[in-house]
């Protein structure tokens, strides 16, 4: 079954892939809901994974054929599939840095025993322990 509605989590991996034709379609509406499942209902990644399946498709079916005036080559439109693939991945890492507060934390150091015992008493009363 197919279905493309861009306002949902498999509407957006249909655009990302893309695979947005309802006659010539790539996945059912299962298996984009699979690919989310896979990748932790990240549109990117599961995007991602999309195109890295399309592109081993591609490169194990199309390979290199020359038939008169006509020439395939699966290995470069792989090559191309898994370079987007690599650019969505990148994405969702960098999404994901900034959402975690990018690379920068903070570290509190206690010197002493006793700080750390404060330190200790301090969280449990935040609820943190």
């Amino acid at each position: 079954m197919f279905t493309y509605d861009p306002t949902t989590n498999a509407g957006r991996v249909r655009l990302l892939i893309p695979d947005r034709s309802a006659t010539e379609y790539v996945f059912e509406d299962d298996e984009i809901a699979a690919l989310l499942a896979a990748e932790g209902e990240n549109v990117k990644r599961a995007a991602a994974l999309g195109l890295e399946t399309i592109a081993s498709d591609q490169a194990l079916t199309l390979k290199v054929i020359r038939l008169l005036d006509l020439q395939t080559d699966g290995a470069k439109v792989s090559e191309a599939l898994l370079a987007r693939a690599e650019r969505l991945r990148s994405q969702a890492d960098a999404e994901e840095a900034a959402e975690d507060g990018g690379a920068f934390d903070w570290a509190e150091m206690t010197p002493t025993t006793f700080a750390a015992r404060e330190r200790l008493i301090a969280q449990a009363l935040r609820g943190v322990l």
